[in-house]
This record gives C-alpha cells, sequence and structure tokens, in this order.
C-alpha cells in the first residue's frame, strides 16, 4: 500500500485509530464515516481525508495529518500556495447571518495576492515551452498586483521586467515595483482599446523592444492550474456551499468555478463587479452612472478572454463606498489586513449569505493586501471642495490673434475650447499658442482649433483629489467637469405662443459642462498640514 511513499510512524497510527475519530461523537451533522482515504497532495504531502455521507460533508476538520512543512524554503517562490482559510466572527453576527463566514486569505501569498500564482505558472509555462530564456524582458500591462507577482519572478529567474500601470493605481505598488527593480510605465485611465491604454502601450514596447514578450493574463491559457486539487479538497471536506470571488482578468474565479461544477455542482458561485465595469451577467446590472472605480484589480470595460462567464451562478455589482468600509472592518475587527478588491467581495459575500441556512458555510476570496494605508486624509477629500474659479472658454471659430489677446487681458495661461454643443474640443494654452505662430506653423487668422491640444484630463466634482494628484503627476491641468441633462429650448417667443413644446421627452441628451481648470495650486491651497497627518484608511469613507 505505502509502497513509494511509506507514511510516518504517526500516520500509520492514524490508520489503526481511524474508527476512534473524535468526530465519531459529535453530532449527526458532524459525523462522518470511520473509512479513510489516502491521497497524495504535492510532492511531498499526504493527506488524511474523511468524506461523511454525500449531502453532508464533515463540519468538523476530518483530522489531516501531514508531513511537516519544510523549515527552509529554497526560494520565496516556494510560498506561493496554500493560503489559510479563516473564519470571519464578528462581521458575520453583525449582520445577523446563520451559516457560517469564511475568508479564503489570498494575499498570504508571498508576493501579496492571489496574482502570484498566475504570475509564476505563466513563467513557468513559457519556460517550459522555450518561449523565454533568462535575460529576456518581460511586458506586462496590469493593475498591479500581476506586475508585483510577475516582478517577484523575475526578479529571482534574472529576467528584466517592465510593468505598464494605469495612474489611478496606487503609489505603495509602485513602490514595490521598484523595489522589485521593475521599469515602470506609467498611462492614463482610459478605454483598453484607446492608443494611450495600459494594454495598447505595452504592445507597443513589444514591438520596439528585441527579446521582449507579454505572457498577457488576459489570454493565459490554463485558467484552472493555480487552484488545482485544493479546490475539490476545501469545498467538500470544509463544506463550502457558497464561494464569493471578485472578477479582475478572471483567471481566478474560471478555474475555481469550473473545478467546483467538476467535482461539487451544488455548491454556488458568486461573482463579485464593480460599480463601472461591464462584466457582470444580465447586462442590465451594468448600467450606471458610475464612470470610474477606486478600487484597485477589479472590474473591465471588456470581457477577458480567459473569464468564462457560463460558469458563475450569480453575479452581484459593488461598489466602491460599501468596499472600502468593509476592508476597514476586516482589517479592525477580524485583523485580517486586506484590500479594497478583498472589501468588495466580503460586502457582496454578507448579502448573498442570508440565502444559507444554519450548518451552511459561505467561503470569500480575499483576493490581496490594503494598498492606501499610508496616503493622507486629504486623498478623499471632493474635488468640489477646492476653492475653484469660473473657467474662460474660446469657441472654435475664435481666431489665434483674438485668442492671444483675450488670455492676455484676462490674464489666463490657457483656456478649453468647447462647441456649441458643449462638446470639448481641447485646451489652448498661450505659449503654445505663441510659439506655433512665431514658427510659422500656424497664422494669426487660423482659427483656434489649429493650435488646440486634444489630448487633455477631464476630472468631476465627486471625484477625489488623490484621483486629480495622479492626473497632475502628469499633466499641467485637468479640466473640471460636470455631466447634467441638457435640451436645446427654441428661442422664439413665437413657437411657445403657438403651442409648441420647446423640449419633449426626447430632447435632452447627456452633456458635459467645464466648471473650471484645476493645477497644483488648487491642490496646495487646499491642503493643510493636519491633512497630512491622518491616513485615508482611517477617514476616507465616513460619509
Amino acid at each position: 500500500m505505502f509502497a513509494k511513499h511509506p507514511p510516518e510512524p504517526s500516520v500509520v497510527w492514524a490508520s489503526l485509530m481511524a474508527w476512534s475519530h473524535p468526530c465519531k461523537f459529535g453530532s449527526p451533522g458532524q459525523q462522518h464515516l470511520a473509512q479513510r482515504q489516502l491521497e497524495m497532495w504535492g510532492q511531498q504531502r499526504w493527506d488524511w481525508v474523511g468524506w461523511g455521507k454525500e449531502e453532508e460533508p464533515c463540519a468538523v476538520s476530518p483530522g489531516f495529518l501531514t508531513h511537516k512543512e519544510k523549515k527552509i524554503l529554497p526560494n520565496i517562490l516556494k510560498k506561493i500556495g496554500c493560503t489559510p482559510m479563516v473564519r470571519i466572527n464578528k462581521i458575520g453576527k453583525s449582520y445577523g447571518l446563520k451559516c457560517e463566514l469564511l475568508a479564503k486569505c489570498e494575499y498570504f501569498n508571498a508576493g501579496g495576492s492571489v496574482k502570484d500564482r498566475i504570475s509564476l505558472r505563466m513563467v513557468e509555462d513559457a519556460e517550459r515551452a522555450g518561449i523565454i530564456k533568462p535575460g529576456d524582458t518581460l511586458i506586462e500591462p496590469t493593475s498591479g498586483n500581476t506586475g508585483i507577482g510577475l516582478a517577484l519572478v523575475a526578479a529571482l529567474k534574472g529576467y528584466r521586467c517592465i510593468i505598464v500601470l494605469p495612474e489611478k493605481m496606487s503609489m505603495e505598488k509602485v513602490d514595490i515595483l521598484k523595489a522589485l527593480g521593475v521599469e515602470i510605465v506609467r498611462t492614463p485611465c482610459t478605454r483598453f482599446d484607446a492608443p494611450e491604454s495600459n494594454i495598447r502601450v505595452a504592445w507597443k514596447l513589444k514591438s520596439e523592444i528585441p527579446n521582449s514578450h507579454i505572457l498577457d493574463q488576459v489570454k493565459a491559457v490554463p485558467p484552472l492550474t493555480p487552484f488545482p486539487k485544493r479546490v475539490y479538497r476545501v469545498s467538500r471536506c470544509l463544506g463550502v456551499h457558497m464561494v464569493v470571488i471578485g472578477s479582475g482578468t478572471g483567471g481566478t474565479i474560471t478555474g475555481v468555478a469550473r473545478k467546483l461544477k467538476e467535482k461539487c455542482p451544488e455548491c454556488k458561485v458568486i461573482g463579485v463587479d464593480p460599480d463601472g465595469s461591464i462584466v457582470a451577467l444580465p447586462s442590465e446590472l451594468n448600467r450606471t452612472n458610475t464612470t470610474t472605480i477606486e478600487v484597485e484589480g477589479i472590474g473591465h470595460d471588456f470581457i477577458p478572454t480567459v473569464l468564462d462567464r457560463s460558469v458563475v451562478d450569480q453575479w452581484y455589482k459593488s461598489n466602491d463606498r460599501d468596499s472600502f468600509l468593509m476592508s476597514r472592518r476586516l482589517i479592525r475587527e477580524e485583523g485580517l489586513l486586506c484590500g479594497g478588491s478583498s472589501g468588495s467581495a466580503m460586502s457582496v459575500a454578507v448579502r448573498a449569505a442570508k440565502d444559507l441556512k444554519e450548518g451552511q458555510r459561505l467561503s470569500c476570496f480575499l483576493p490581496s493586501r490594503p494598498c492606501h494605508l499610508s496616503l493622507d486624509r486629504w486623498w478623499n477629500i471632493k474635488v468640489q471642495k477646492l476653492n475653484l474659479s469660473a473657467p474662460l472658454i474660446l469657441l472654435p471659430e475664435v481666431s489665434c490673434q483674438k485668442a492671444i489677446e483675450i488670455l492676455q487681458e484676462k490674464g489666463y495661461d490657457q483656456a478649453p475650447v468647447v462647441a456649441e454643443s458643449g462638446l470639448i474640443l481641447g485646451m489652448v494654452t498661450l505659449s503654445n499658442t505663441l510659439s506655433s505662430v512665431l514658427a510659422g506653423n500656424a497664422e494669426f487668422s487660423d482659427p483656434v482649433t489649429k493650435v488646440t491640444y486634444d489630448q487633455f484630463s477631464k476630472i468631476g466634482l465627486e471625484d477625489s483629489l488623490g484621483k486629480l494628484s495622479c492626473i497632475l503627476e502628469n499633466d499641467h491641468f485637468a479640466i473640471v467637469v460636470h455631466e447634467q441633462m441638457q435640451c436645446r429650448y427654441l428661442q422664439k417667443l413665437s413657437t411657445v405662443a403657438a403651442g409648441i413644446t420647446p423640449c419633449s421627452s426626447s430632447d435632452p441628451k447627456k452633456g458635459v459642462m467645464v466648471l473650471s481648470i484645476s493645477d497644483l495650486t488648487h491642490l496646495s491651497n487646499t491642503i493643510t498640514p493636519k491633512d497630512c497627518k491622518e491616513c485615508r484608511f482611517d477617514l476616507g469613507w465616513e460619509k
């Protein structure tokens, strides 16, 4: 029976004592049969697995007996995987949940997130296939966590690593990446198919850098590989009836869900998608006025190739406020140092758990650690708190000469160019207009649109100063806008007198109003010394 891997004496003793397993003396719902099955979990790991009735999995620990872990690991990559499952106590009680609430703490991986699993697997698969070799360049467009995992692997295996990161991602992630020797390229937060998006920029870099590769987590082939037999053991031995997982690139939720459907079809899979993302099904769930997502690592404006939405039983939408509040509760009440995406998953878990009965279990995946603990209080102050002044707006038919005269007379350095329809065409600056005319690239009589910058950043009144700060790291200014319903009223009184309705219900359209132009001066005049002393995580989402 034990020809290849003879067990330790303690394991043999356990087999002899199987009939007196303490679970035998528990309540009927906790008992399981004494028949034991010796299974191999990994190269150096043997587990005793005890099964109860099919409809009543063992509700207590089935007495896993394993070889002790190695005291000295060959390298930190061996610390990826085998993350703990932790019981959530206070939060579940506060919501009056009848079921047992568990958390799969994926931030215990070496790099601090679930993405360490896929990062290691992508590199190892590429090495086995002969696609990459030490000394090559690895490029990855990411929200940060995959970048950290990939940087960790690259540092140990001898690869050059370039991470293309959207500007909204936290400086803490940037600092970690820099410490790992990564080259960082920041891009605007824009649609995935825009030329300046992190995905397009990454592929452009690949075409310019020899011996460079994009392993591309969005299209990574095997979503099952990061969670092999672990899913089966968790679902059957721990008796989990529902699993809640956030959807980022989709590899984790697809891999876990497929394995659960194969082995434990009765276990329900809940997908978490933030407001502002289009991943959830049915598509009606994605209707929202939210245009930005503060929580990092989940949600997309496209459907990742690796994501199989058919294996998810039900989708829930999360929001930034509930996510950060729940993340803070997990830290303070449960001692789990997890981040915003973990808060998103848990905020949905407490809603979904209301469908479960007493004696059932829900497992919620906490994918990553916090990434905003060191940010100051001012980070979450809203843009509307700035002392903003009304902007000078130029029409597109204004000449360059007239634009120069107006800017000099009013004392402005720049002004937005806005069409009569309300469409923002771009920004015109005094210095660029003068230099263009003097260089002969434009004439004084030319319309101002000839010297207009069409690349500019917009920010709303409800957005945070933290987001504005990220924009101003790359741009000199941002246009403060406000979305509103606009309709074109008929100006002639005769039409009203004739009984013609000025505006029908089909006429109004969503438009954008330019409220102001913001720069670093507004930030420096608003932030006080007190704002720089208190942490965002403590005070950021109070209201």
